[in-house]
């Protein structure tokens, strides 16, 4: 675990030694138990390694002179067990075995095809003598970034950016297509090419994908690990239940064992983390070792201006798992004096790139911070837990069943829905009727909700061929309802299979954990957790009016039923974000004019649209605008402002 590196000459000119002084160097300032380089003429491999787990302190690079292969790798795997039985290693040497060599283990036997069996995250790369060839991937969810620059003369890569613009064949030039898609896609997500970055010549092996590089031939392939998804087909709902919980134990806990350092949570209100937290702490109160928790909570004097059915402070509701769990040890953490303004160099640093989730930045950078003050080698989540194990949109599956005119069963549904939700029954079946007349209803929907204002300057849009792409909303909306099928179950298979919806979340994590030293896992997010949703019927995740039906049922007595059952209530995350900034608008509206003089931004914004939103934000943005357009069209200016700063 950690960051790698390497150098391949691909015409067999031996590789200088600063070249590999200059990468190691650039990694200098992230923590490290260990630094090391492996370099044979033509091919150079390094680790800058840290580690979590008690297999880890192998030093990497690794070479076997007997097998002809080398590796470096960043690398957790969940399914040890699974994979050590496939290839037969002797029962006496499993515990010892590192993650690498069962890596080498698994080349040797399955070659290109190897990643399709891994379970964890990782990115990695082995170099095998014998055929000349250097072969790495990336995990399905991108969770390990690995970018890499080609050109005639040598092949480079590295878990970061920075490391490479070190080689002096390699230099910073902006990527205006990757930097119009950007601005013109109006949520979190990148641009859907995952293989560009934003620079020129530094590109990036997308998750789920593979490489080969033999000479000067690069193959970069995709690798499918959904591809083998069944239909489960149990005897009763118990079954399912009992099978959720057994499958995501072991998510939960293959991790935690196999580390002596403090393991930390992530702690909401919900269902996905309190889920994550129950489990674990279970587990760890097995080996007499408590659970982390770490909850964002709104700074002191936030006066709460979400509806009633939303929490801004979510601790009464992360008390109720607290108390109900045990062998947990929480922490609120309210962040005072930070806010997305004065996270913006900071997350530029980590992230290398221009970002747009701002709104959560000051509490997602503070909580590793912390856990790495608290001795943290895990950090748990369950971020992507809403189309796995959470999932369960009830309206939708409600609406299937009137399409197909199963009267009897909507009503029961429906009559229990409205009780659980406290929604009328007259209310419900208005919007069903909306939703059955798709495509028609995703067209109204769209029309009837706010128009985003385009950030991106139509001149640069023409220039760069992404002016055409403004007015298709499954290219500016990607990720949202308007870019995904309306079928709920189709809409879920795409989420998964689309890599660049996950990429930022995956890309985040990785650089955070590497500052930190803090590596996060998110149960949510494991093949085998995702594999079992994706083959357990619909019925399942929405049953007896409830939605999120299986976590719900699983949990009971894992959760309290306060938690388990609520369907009226949510928390809502950085609802504070625009009165944390209070005390910063003077600077912050300062920037901005600034920012509307600089040629160069005149160059890519929309200066009209950015100049409305300043007009109003002059007068002071109230603290419920925290999710409406005008702040994020004027912090992503600003952070991309400062991104241009800086590196150009």
């Amino acid at each position: 675990m950690g960051a790698i590196v390497g150098i391949y000459r691909v015409g067999g000119e031996p590789i200088q030694g600063e070249s590999s002084e200059r990468m190691m160097s650039a990694l200098s300032k992230y923590p490290a138990d260990q630094s090391a380089v492996w370099q044979q003429d033509h091919i150079m491999l390094g680790c800058h390694a840290q580690w979590i787990t008690e297999q880890a302190s192998q030093v990497l690079p690794f070479y076997d002179p007997q097998r002809g292969l080398a590796i470096t790798a960043d690398a957790i795997l969940d399914n040890r067990d699974e994979l050590m039985y496939q290839l037969d290693v002797p029962y006496g040497q499993r515990s010892l075995m590192t993650d690498s060599e069962i890596l080498l283990l698994a080349y040797e036997k399955w070659s290109k095809y190897m990643p399709e069996y891994l379970v964890g995250d990782f990115a990695f790369a082995i170099w095998d003598e014998r055929k000349q060839l250097l072969f790495g991937a990336r995990d399905f969810s991108g969770t390990r970034t690995l970018y890499y620059h080609h050109d005639e003369q040598q092949f480079s890569f590295c878990t970061m950016m920075t490391p490479l613009f070190a080689l002096p064949y390699i230099h910073k030039e902006l990527n205006e297509q990757w930097l119009a898609e950007f601005l013109a896609i109006h949520g979190v997500f990148e641009p859907p090419d995952t293989s560009t970055t934003v620079y020129r010549h530094i590109y990036q092996i997308p998750p789920s994908h593979s490489f080969i590089i033999q000479h000067s031939w690069l193959q970069i392939s995709r690798y499918d690990s959904l591809a083998n998804v069944h239909p489960l087909q149990l005897r009763s709902s118990e079954e399912y239940e009992e099978a959720f919980r057994d499958v995501f134990q072991k998510a939960v806990t293959s991790r935690l064992r196999r580390s002596s350092l403090h393991i930390g949570a992530h702690l909401s209100g919900g269902l996905d983390s309190g889920s994550v937290a129950s489990f674990a702490a279970r587990a760890l109160q097995q080996e007499n070792r408590l659970l982390h928790t770490f909850s964002y909570v709104p700074e002191n004097g936030f006066e709460d201006w979400t509806p009633k059915h939303r929490f801004a402070d979510e601790r009464p509701l992360i008390r109720q798992t607290v108390q109900f769990v045990g062998n947990i040890k929480d922490h609120y953490l309210d962040f005072k004096g930070n806010s997305p303004f004065t996270e913006i160099d900071d997350w530029l640093d980590i992230m290398e790139s221009p970002y747009k989730f701002f709104d959560n930045s000051f509490w997602l950078r503070g909580i590793y911070a912390q856990a790495q003050q608290c001795g943290i080698g895990i950090l748990l989540n369950g971020a992507r837990g809403n189309y796995s194990i959470s999932w369960g949109p009830a309206l939708e599956y409600y609406t299937m069943l009137m399409k197909k005119f199963n009267w009897l069963h909507l009503t029961r549904e429906i009559n229990q829905y409205s009780r659980n939700t406290g929604v009328g029954r007259k209310q419900l079946y208005s919007i069903l009727c909306r939703k059955a007349v798709s495509p028609l209803s995703k067209i109204i929907t769209s029309r009837s909700s706010p128009e985003f204002p385009q950030l991106i300057h139509s001149d640069f849009a023409e220039r760069t061929g992404v002016y055409d792409k403004l007015q298709d909303r499954t290219f500016t909306g990607i990720g949202s309802t308007a870019d995904l099928p309306a079928d709920p179950l189709e809409a879920r298979i795409q989420h998964f299979n689309r890599v660049n919806i996950w990429s930022a979340t995956g890309t985040s994590g990785c650089k955070l954990s590497l500052r930190y030293s803090v590596w996060s896992h998110d149960p949510t997010n494991d093949l085998r957790v995702i594999r079992f949703c994706l083959s357990t019927p619909m019925e399942q995740f929405v049953h007896n009016g409830m939605d999120r039906a299986l976590i719900r049922r699983s949990t009971k007595g894992w959760l309290p039923d306060s938690i388990r059952l609520n369907q009226r209530t949510r928390g809502i995350q950085a609802a504070d974000s625009i009165h944390r900034m209070q005390s910063d608008w003077p600077v912050f509206i300062d920037e901005l004019e600034q920012l509307c003089r600089d040629s160069r931004m005149q160059q890519f914004i929309n200066m009209p649209v950015l100049q409305e939103a300043l007009t109003e934000a002059r007068e002071g943005l109230d603290p419920n605008q925290a999710y409406g357009p005008s702040i994020k069209l004027l912090m992503r200016s600003i952070i991309l402002y400062r991104f241009l700063e800086k590196n150009f």
